[in-house]
């Protein structure tokens, strides 16, 4: 794609769009997680973890789990258990080079969000993956969050979309399934429905 018009500078930008709306809106960015933002942590059952290689490529890993999963260690600090995947570990190799992580936590029904951005370590020590079992499995690693910014997001988003609303959610008919999209992405000869045995067994048996 080639574009005509690109804007290339803040100044640019404000030139265009003016400045933020009020003063709140830039001076809401916190350095430490407040009594708010600790108590979003502890009722959220998923969040987005954003993180880039030295090159600048990027990825973003969707965890979940019950509400709180997410570890409360202080008010700069998180961790977050890892639990049995693809063994592909796209974030953590990409902390090893570039510590630089983004987050963002929901609550399904909650219009808001919350922003939490900082520096990430992987971690494995006993004393703190222990409190995280779940069904007595305890996780083998997990991700140490050292907190610089935090803040709540407005819910403009989630009201455009509607995707706490199940009356307007889209129709999943004709959407591929992940057995289909595996099966062409990695020329698996196997038939889809073999695939599919696959995945769910991998869900009955590696939840954690």
């Amino acid at each position: 794609m080639q574009f005509n018009h690109v804007i290339r500078s803040e100044a640019e930008l404000r030139a265009i769009m003016g400045d933020p709306v009020a003063p709140p809106v830039v001076e809401k960015t916190l350095s430490k997680l407040d009594r708010h933002c600790l108590t979003f942590i502890g009722r959220s059952p998923f969040v987005l973890i954003s993180s880039a290689d030295v090159d600048g490529r990027m990825d973003i890993s969707p965890r979940g789990d019950a509400p709180g999963f997410v570890k409360i260690v202080s008010e700069d600090a998180l961790l977050i258990p890892d639990r049995p995947g693809n063994q592909r570990f796209d974030t953590f190799c990409n902390i090893f080079k570039n510590p630089n992580v983004g987050l963002i936590f929901l609550i399904p029904g909650k219009r808001e969000t919350l922003r939490v951005s900082g520096k990430a370590e992987v971690i494995r020590d006993l004393e703190w993956l222990e409190p995280m079992s779940v069904h007595g499995k305890i996780p083998a690693l997990a991700l140490a969050v050292h907190v610089e910014e935090a803040f709540m997001h407005c819910g403009k988003c989630t009201v455009r979309s509607n995707i706490w609303n199940p009356a307007e959610w889209p129709a999943l008919e004709g959407l591929s399934s992940l057995a289909e999209a595996m099966k062409d992405a990695a020329a698996i000869p196997a038939p889809v429905e073999a695939v599919e045995d696959i995945i769910a067994e991998d869900e009955r048996s590696r939840l954690y």
